[in-house]
């Protein structure tokens, strides 16, 4: 992983410099040992995005949710009406790139092959500099429950009624998602606070299952 040194502190980017790590190397050299070595330091966040599409090319974003491991504070963004009319998904997409650059660790269900392509793509169609590979660390929960446990449905709402107990997650509604493209501010809330519940999911379903499997540090 690249060190974040554009929401650093000079202070903390001196101190990296003149640390090592057990391979004898600065911590501005492997920023990976710095977080391995001081977990407690890692910043994780539980990602989730609803999109008016499957794909990107015909879909926009409409809201994104990205949970705090920490603090819990949820940062977010939804789509406005003035938005749609004026320039799309831009603002919302810019501002989950920059919410995202916040984290070193980005959680996701099925991201992977999902929320991650969708939002990269939409970036760089609003030419929105976009987190190169390195840059944030990525684990996708989905692969977890695929490969080290055996249900029906590997869906998120399954998977958390049955590890964890229960699941905040509300059922989508497709008119919501026609009136949010239209603008309306209740259909849009509704979405962002079914996003919200996917967040919370997430972060419990994560608590469960993460030791089950060697943790990596796959790129986004």
């Amino acid at each position: 992983m690249l060190v974040p040194v554009s929401r650093m502190k000079k202070s903390e980017i001196v101190w990296l410099a003149n640390h090592y790590c057990q391979h004898k190397h600065t911590y501005l050299d492997h920023y990976n040992c710095y977080l391995k070595e001081n977990p407690c330091k890692e910043r994780i966040g539980f990602f989730d995005t609803e999109n008016s599409s499957l794909n990107a090319e015909f879909g926009i974003m409409l809201c994104y949710c990205i949970k705090d491991g920490k603090t819990n504070k949820i940062h977010e963004r939804s789509i406005t009406k003035a938005e749609l009319v004026k320039c799309l998904d831009k603002e919302v997409v810019a501002s989950c790139v920059a919410d995202l650059k916040k984290f070193d660790r980005i959680v996701t269900y099925f991201g992977k092959y999902y929320d991650f392509p969708f939002v990269r793509t939409r970036a760089v169609v609003h030419d929105i500099p976009f987190m190169n590979y390195g840059e944030l660390i990525h684990d996708d929960i989905y692969f977890i429950i695929k490969n080290k446990f055996k249900m029906t449905r590997n869906r998120l709402e399954n998977t958390c009624r049955l590890l964890v107990g229960s699941t905040e997650k509300t059922h989508i509604d497709p008119t919501r998602w026609i009136k949010a493209m239209q603008g309306d501010s209740k259909a849009i809330a509704w979405i962002l606070d079914h996003c919200r519940r996917d967040v919370r999911d997430l972060q419990r379903l994560y608590d469960k299952v993460i030791t089950f499997q060697r943790k990596t540090d796959t790129s986004i």
